[in-house]
């Protein structure tokens, strides 16, 4: 394991940057709480604004020539031009049924899209609410290039992150309130099946994204609470009171954050772990070139960190 070190700060100058996407260029995108997707090229760059969009933009994904896919929580699976910034909806709707937390989503080279529902009860803001009452509503879908969509998984513990293996061979997903990550099978014999990939994480995974060394990373939100699963054994009524206390009143988390790489075989080949001063609530992390961008739910910056030199 090792630590956080010669981490750099880049403020985006709005609220909450969830995930980060890395262009060709190295420029990073990322979506804040008000809307706006801002796009920089590194540390003391200008921010840029480049689109805006309904609903609070989460994953974010390249989609064909010059779009963005951004998934928009109850907005749904959007597709955004970088040149005119025109917002078109692929999917806000599944078997008639308007979904509310889309979170997060890998693109395939046939242009499939998988993205994941963390919750059929709760928004995306409630995800705490979700997560103590252990709805196990979230799911994974495929939405075909012709735009049908098909539940590849349900049943998950807020269903998160989404990532392709480098030879598409499979896609693997997030559970966050399970602390793991399962995967399901595109191809091959067993295509069509899935199974528990990760198992167990030292704390509560959000976004996954393959690195440009073929290795799914994964972002570790916080350590495991304790305290959360006593709660979780409360009697229905009890957690529902829990639900409703308000996040100023409820136990501060700890800042310890972390981020894991894993291989094919589910086996950690990289982990950092520790507190970043001035950065906390790390959701979403990206290699590139082994050098690691971190997003963050909460907070108005990025943070990255050069993993050859890191401590």
């Amino acid at each position: 394991m090792r630590s956080f070190e010669g981490v750099t700060l880049v403020p985006l100058g709005g609220p909450g940057p969830e995930d980060v996407l890395i262009d060709e260029q190295g420029r990073v995108y990322a979506g804040l709480n008000d809307g706006r997707i801002v796009r920089v090229a590194g540390p003391g760059a200008p921010v840029e604004t480049v689109a805006r969009v309904p609903g609070r933009p989460l994953g974010l994904e390249f989609l064909g020539d010059g779009e963005l896919l951004v998934c928009a929580s109850q907005a749904g699976l959007l597709a955004v031009s970088l040149q005119t910034q025109r917002v078109r909806t692929l999917t806000d709707q599944v078997d008639g049924r308007p979904l509310q937390a889309v979170n997060n989503a890998a693109v395939a080279d046939d242009g499939s899209i998988y993205f994941t529902d963390s919750s059929q009860r709760y928004r995306v803001p409630q995800w705490r609410a979700d997560i103590v009452q252990r709805t196990r509503s979230g799911r994974l879908f495929r939405r075909a290039p012709e735009g049908t969509v098909t539940e590849l998984l349900g049943g998950l513990e807020f269903a998160n992150g989404v990532a392709l293996a480098h030879d598409q061979s499979y896609v693997a997903v997030a559970e966050t309130g399970a602390c793991r990550l399962h995967r399901v099978w595109l191809r091959g014999e067993r295509a069509g099946t899935s199974e528990i990939f990760v198992d167990p994480l030292t704390g509560y995974p959000d976004n996954i994204a393959l690195g440009s060394d073929g290795l799914i990373w994964v972002a570790v939100a916080s350590p495991k609470a304790p305290q959360l699963a006593k709660v979780q054994a409360l009697p229905g009524p009890v957690r529902t009171l829990v639900t409703k206390v308000p996040p100023r009143l409820q136990p501060k988390g700890d800042r310890t954050v972390s981020v894991v790489a894993v291989d094919d075989d589910g086996q950690v080949v990289h982990e950092f772990s520790g507190e970043i001063g001035g950065f906390w609530f790390l959701t979403a992390v990206r290699e590139r070139d082994g050098r690691l961008w971190l997003g963050s739910l909460e907070g108005s910056s990025i943070a990255t960190l050069d993993t050859t030199v890191a401590g």
